[in-house]
Order: structure tokens, then C-alpha cells, then sequence
């Protein structure tokens, strides 16, 4: 059985810049058609089946946006890349928004040129839209689908996407099934928190260093771009990156190279930018913290994380789920959850959107005393946020942080058992309604766990 070999479709209204595409391309062992203007473009398109299309801008009796809204509605699943002039970033990031999956500026550079078309015939060959990976977004709500629908299509892009969301709402699962479903699913997926790392060492872990270029810079590093390297990076908390190293990101992103510190020369990378951050962005850049052309460099495509308040639906859904994995960690069986709890979990506004739904959970299938949880041991604030009586005995503090508030009360309810029963574990963890192995793993993760194992 012979390989059927890729079909491309080159269009450009330059004679020598298309016979160069076209010999290129046979070299790469491809099969390629060219088309000299929008309307042999058009009739191409609508008469045969093409693997990948690269198409200038400016093709004389039309543009490539004409063409890239003309294939979304013959050939949808056809990745497209644009060829523009260079420096015009604008138009890039337009074609990019209309459907494009990456860009080349002109002149055109041969080595980058084939790896926009391996990136493109690796778009065709996920078959993105069978791969059901976006089941592993808990929820069928409207704002959830429409959140699925869109991943769908973001997959196949190469364009950077910034992803916008309140905290704990799932801004980074989202950028993990991005890679997951894209045709980079099988290189790195890097994740950095721009907020943990400190400003005077931001350079070398983006970069890199040589051995010897610092103080403390006792052996090579490759930095998290060539780390990520033929695969995606994922900039958490992009707003809290000083302006000086914004400038330094904005050069990496659009010049494709990086400089080690220490190294005279720059190594190119090959990635995907993916970003989010809690803030409002567009607010940041505003204010000037954020510079303006990494904002645009950034957020060519907005993919947006509703909070867990406005899809309350899924909230059973993912109680349901939670429970099975937090089961599973700690090798038990999961308790069931009262109607009366999960119409309590609904009204609740969650703040801390999913990631405070674990939270409450996994301390409720601590602190229930049976197979079911009922409302008394969720622990919820009180709605009125002013003072109220809790298993911790005290109000929170309005500067605490409500994920530590909450851990307080856990911590001091197994205080209160272990003090009770003479820290004898197995009979704290029977007072409590749990399992000795799941008693054990709330104590290494509250930090109270002892070298002595009295039971």
C-alpha cells in the first residue's frame, strides 16, 4: 500500500516567489499546486482536496483574508498559513484571527519555511476534532460548550492565546488541553508562574546561561524557551513580568531566537506562546504595566474561563468527579453527597471558583462521620461574611486568605480528635470517620505528621 503524499496549495501573485515555494516543497516530498490569483484560488479549492494552502497577502485581485474566509466554508479543516510583508505584524495577527494557523514574513528564510509547513501538515494529521480530549472539561453548561468549541478550533492555531479567568477557575487545564489536542501534543508542555520567580533571575530561567556567566551559575542551563522547544509554553500570571523583562519576552516571541546569558550567539526555537493571568490585562496595559505591543503580540486570540458561578449546572458533575478522585488518592471509597449538601454547594458564589469546590470537598470527606456529606460539613462562610460561629471557634480575619481560613478550621477539628485520643491515629481517624491511610495524608499535607507512628 503506497503513502499517499500531502497535497499543498501555494498562492501568490509573484512568479518568482511561487516557483521557489513550489520547488521547495518538492524537495519536502510534497505535491504542490500554485496559483497565481484569489479566483484560480478560489476554483482550486472548490474542485480538489489540499493537505495545507500557504498564500501571500497581496494577491492582486483580492487578499489572503478574501481567500481564508472563502476556505472556511469549502475546506474548514485545511490548515492555512500567510505569507506578509516583513515587519507587519498587524496583518499577521489579523490572518491569524480569521482562521490562519501561523505566519511568514518575506523575505522568506527556507529553514523557516519548512517548519511552518511541517507544523501545518501536523495540524492535519491530529484530526483534532475525533479526539474527544475535551471531555476532560467537567461540564456541559452553555458557557462550557462554547469554551470546548473554541479549544477545538484554537487547537489547530499556532497564533498565541491568552487566556483570561479568575483564579481557580481552570485557566491552566485549559492550556494543557490546547497542547494536548494540537499537532505539538507530542513535544513539551512547559508551565512557568511569571509571579514565583524572582526579577533578577527571570532571564536566565527564560533563556538560559552558561556555566561561569554569573555568581551561582555553576553548570549550563537551557531555560524554559528551549526546554519548551518544538512544543508549547505556558506563561501563568504574564501581568506580574517586569517591564524590563516584557521587553526582553516581546523580542524572543517575534524574532523566534533566544540569547542565552553569557552566549554571544542566539538559538532559534520553534514553540507555541500560550498566557494567562487573573488580572485584566487590557486594564494593566492601560495603566502601563503591561507594555502595549507584548499585549497585542499576546492576545491575537482571547480564549476566556468562565467562574464557577455562572455554570452552576456543572457543579453536581463535578462534585461527582472530585469525589472519585480524591477516592481514588486516598485508596477508599468515595462518600455519596446529600441533596441538601450539593443545594447548598449551588448557592454558594465560590470565590476561589473550582479549585475552592476541591478544596471544600476534600475537606469534607474528611470531616464527614460516614458515607454521606452533609451540609455541616462543608464549612461554607457564612454569606453575610460578617461573624459567625465555626468549627474553628473564631470569625475569619477579612485580610485571611479564604483557602486558609478554611484549612484552619480542618487542621483544628484533627487537633481536636488527635488531642482527645492522646494522638493515637487510628482512633483519631475513627473519631473523625476516616480512614487511617486518609487521616495520614491530610496530616503530611497540613504539615502536622510526627516521626513517632503511635496508633
Amino acid at each position: 500500500m503506497t503513502e499517499t503524499i500531502p497535497r499543498v496549495l501555494v498562492v501568490d501573485d509573484e512568479a518568482d516567489l511561487r516557483e521557489l515555494l513550489v520547488i521547495t516543497l518538492g524537495r519536502m516530498k510534497l505535491d504542490a499546486t500554485a496559483a497565481g490569483s484569489l479566483s484560480q484560488a478560489r476554483q482550486l479549492l472548490d474542485e480538489r482536496a489540499f493537505d495545507l494552502c500557504l498564500t501571500d497577502m497581496n494577491l492582486g485581485d483580492g487578499t489572503g483574508l478574501d481567500l481564508l474566509r472563502h476556505a472556511m466554508k469549502c475546506a474548514p479543516d485545511m490548515p492555512i498559513a500567510v505569507i506578509t510583508a516583513y515587519g507587519s505584524m498587524e496583518t499577521a495577527t489579523e490572518a491569524m484571527k480569521f482562521g490562519a494557523y501561523d505566519f511568514i514574513a518575506k523575505p522568506v528564510a527556507l529553514d523557516r519555511l519548512r517548519q511552518l509547513i511541517e507544523d501545518g501538515l501536523g495540524i492535519s494529521r491530529a484530526q483534532l476534532g475525533e479526539s474527544g480530549q475535551e471531555q476532560s472539561l467537567i461540564g456541559e453548561s452553555a458557557a462550557m460548550r462554547q469554551l470546548k468549541e473554541q479549544i477545538r478550533k484554537l487547537a489547530r492555531s499556532q497564533a498565541p492565546i491568552y487566556i483570561s479567568g479568575e483564579s481557580g477557575s481552570g485557566k491552566e487545564r485549559v492550556a494543557r488541553l490546547i497542547h494536548s489536542l494540537g499537532p505539538r501534543n507530542d513535544k513539551a508542555f512547559v508551565a512557568v508562574n511569571c509571579g514565583a520567580i524572582p526579577s533578577e533571575l527571570m532571564e536566565s530561567e527564560f533563556f538560559g546561561h552558561r556555566k561561569g556567566s554569573f555568581t551561582g551559575a555553576v553548570e549550563d542551563r537551557k531555560g524554559l524557551f528551549r526546554e519548551a522547544d518544538g512544543g508549547t509554553l505556558f506563561l501563568d500570571e504574564v501581568a506580574d513580568l517586569p517591564l524590563h523583562m516584557q521587553v526582553k519576552l516581546l523580542r524572543a516571541i517575534q524574532e523566534k531566537t533566544v540569547r542565552p546569558v553569557g552566549e554571544s550567539r542566539e538559538s532559534p526555537v520553534n514553540l507555541r506562546i500560550l498566557c494567562a493571568t487573573h488580572r485584566d490585562l487590557a486594564e494593566e496595559m492601560s495603566a502601563g504595566r503591561f507594555r502595549q505591543d507584548l499585549y497585542y503580540r499576546l492576545n491575537v486570540i482571547e480564549a476566556h474561563v468562565p467562574p464557577l458561578r455562572e455554570r452552576r449546572e456543572d457543579i453536581p458533575a463535578l462534585v461527582e468527579h472530585v469525589l472519585e478522585r480524591l477516592g481514588d488518592a486516598w485508596e477508599t471509597r468515595a462518600p455519596l453527597i446529600s441533596a441538601d449538601a450539593l443545594s447548598t454547594l449551588a448557592g454558594y458564589p465560590f470565590p476561589g471558583n473550582v479549585r475552592e469546590l476541591e478544596n471544600i470537598l476534600e475537606r469534607a470527606m474528611t470531616l464527614c462521620d460516614g458515607a454521606r456529606i452533609e451540609p455541616r460539613h462543608l464549612h461554607l462562610p457564612s454569606a453575610s461574611d460578617g461573624p459567625a460561629d465555626t468549627a474553628a471557634g473564631s470569625a475569619r480575619h477579612p485580610q485571611l486568605p479564604l483557602e486558609e481560613y478554611l484549612q484552619e478550621i480542618e487542621k483544628n477539628e484533627i487537633l481536636k480528635a488527635l488531642d482527645a485520643t492522646h494522638w493515637n491515629r487510628t482512633a483519631a481517624a475513627k473519631k473523625l470517620g476516616m480512614t487511617f491511610r486518609s487521616l495520614r495524608y491530610r496530616l503530611k499535607k497540613l504539615e502536622l505528621d510526627q516521626d513517632d507512628e503511635s496508633e
